[in-house]
């Protein structure tokens, strides 16, 4: 049964794990689905052959965090994209309580099990995430109780276990009628739960006492498991973008920037915003080079991290893969510098800008509100002895099907990802005082696989192809 499941989701050749319901079911059958399968009493025959055969490829499969993470991934997506729960569950993505279509339609659906979605709800339930926990793990007492009674191997939870983390999580909400009726309904599938029946009572009690709040609640109802961790970042949510009659100065040029290297070939330049002065140079690259950056990239990539304090650590606000290219790694990068220094006219020679970053930005893949810039001289920005940042040049390696956008919060625009385009954007006024409007963010990937290669610029060694203005607020 389990491989006719798997080859049936693979019968597909086009279907990928650009579909993150697709990616996040195949991490979980990989981390629990399988072992429980090789580990059951059912594989009585060639039980050796399976375990020694698990054993050799169980160190490359994706692990607990590898879960987790992408169960994260899932409802950061149902945040900031204002998912429905059920029709995720489903495999449509679609706004929730929306009757407009679809913001990503799969090739071919994929459908959450109720295992899968006990899953996602246990990893809100124990970040005490009681938001999340109650959306996710109501679908999947829907689902289990519609399969009640039929036995599959590969769900390690059951309806039971469903209804026990949901009460509880209603209970933590300030719903206790809801939590009692959840408690009764477990006690109609297992009656003889001593510790479920002493909340059903404890529940009574406090309805009758009238109180419609939680406190105290550890000496009052007994839980599964709990744990205490911050609980997920809200949702960006950009206003209404004005019409493009607003910006007349908004334009498309072919430019040469008084460059040579760009004569035969002049880049093509549309001005996206003007404060903060915002560029896109499509066809900045072509395909053959993107691949090659990405084949450089790939073997060296790892968990990206950000400055905090005067050290880099990983974060849940970014969450991505990264390496970092020397100019010397491969004469595509070198001739990539060179027409990054034609276009900006900015020095790259060594120290003036850091090397090529790499990104990738998989299953729910996104960096919340950050500055390119240090805004503190205590970042190790400034261990480069070069000044701070004061241009970035972002190419998008690749298309996505959904999501991706590079998204300015103050100035209210975002950017969409355009293959082989690469986006510039100063950091920095003439003054040398890091300019506010340029907080941005990279959206969370909904369907895809995005690329980016980065390329920090900074304020030593571009005295003079970046003068001060007469204007001291510049």
């Amino acid at each position: 049964r389990f491989y006719e499941k798997v080859q049936a989701l693979h019968q597909d050749p086009k279907a990928s794990v650009d579909n993150p319901l697709l990616a996040f079911s195949l991490i979980k059958r990989l981390h629990s689905d399988w072992p429980n399968v090789i580990y059951s009493d059912e594989a009585t025959e060639n039980t050796q052959a399976l375990h020694d055969g698990f054993k050799e490829v169980e160190q490359e499969l994706p692990g607990a965090e590898d879960l987790d993470g992408a169960a994260r991934a899932l409802m950061r997506l149902q945040d900031v994209y204002a998912l429905s729960v059920k029709g995720m569950a489903n495999g449509v993505f679609q706004r929730a309580g929306a009757s407009r279509p679809p913001l990503y339609s799969p090739s071919r659906r994929v459908s959450l099990s109720a295992d899968d979605c006990f899953h996602v709800g246990k990893v809100a339930y124990d970040t005490g995430d009681y938001y999340h926990s109650i959306a996710w793990l109501e679908e999947a007492v829907g689902l289990f109780r519609l399969s009640y009674g039929s036995w599959n191997p590969e769900d390690r939870s059951s309806l039971e276990d469903a209804l026990d983390h949901l009460a509880f999580s209603y209970f933590m909400a300030g719903n206790i009628s809801h939590a009692l009726s959840l408690s009764k309904e477990f006690l109609h599938y297992d009656p003889s739960n001593r510790r479920v029946a002493r909340n059903v009572v404890k529940y009574e009690k406090l309805l009758e006492m009238g109180t419609g709040g939680r406190w105290g609640w550890q000496g009052v109802v007994t839980v599964p498991h709990s744990t205490t961790v911050p609980l997920l970042t809200p949702s960006l949510v950009l206003s209404p973008q004005p019409s493009l009659e607003q910006f007349p100065r908004l334009s498309c040029s072919y430019e040469t920037n008084g460059s040579p290297y760009l004569l035969l070939q002049p880049a093509k330049k549309e001005v996206v915003q003007i404060q903060p002065y915002v560029a896109l140079y499509h066809n900045f690259i072509s395909d053959t080079e993107a691949e090659t950056i990405k084949g450089l990239a790939g073997p060296w990539l790892q968990r990206s991290v950000v400055a905090s304090g005067e050290k880099q650590q990983k974060a849940e606000y970014r969450i991505s893969k990264s390496a970092w290219l020397k100019d010397t790694a491969d004469p595509v990068v070198r001739a990539l510098e060179q027409r990054i220094a034609a276009v900006t006219g900015l020095d790259l020679r060594p120290p003036y800008a850091e090397y090529l970053q790499v990104v990738n930005y998989g299953l729910g893949g996104h960096y919340e509100p950050h500055f390119d810039h240090a805004t503190s001289r205590k970042s190790p920005l400034y261990r480069m002895k070069s000044g701070n940042r004061i241009a970035t040049v972002m190419i998008y390696l690749s298309a996505v099907e959904a999501g991706g956008s590079t998204a300015f919060i103050y100035a209210n625009f975002s950017v969409p990802v355009v293959k082989n385009a690469a986006l510039f954007w100063w950091n920095l006024r003439r003054n040398g005082d890091g300019d506010g409007d340029t907080l941005h963010a990279g959206c969370p990937v909904l369907a895809g696989d995005k690329w980016v290669a980065n390329k920090w610029i900074h304020e030593h060694g571009q005295e003079f192809r970046r003068p001060c203005s007469t204007d001291a607020q510049d």
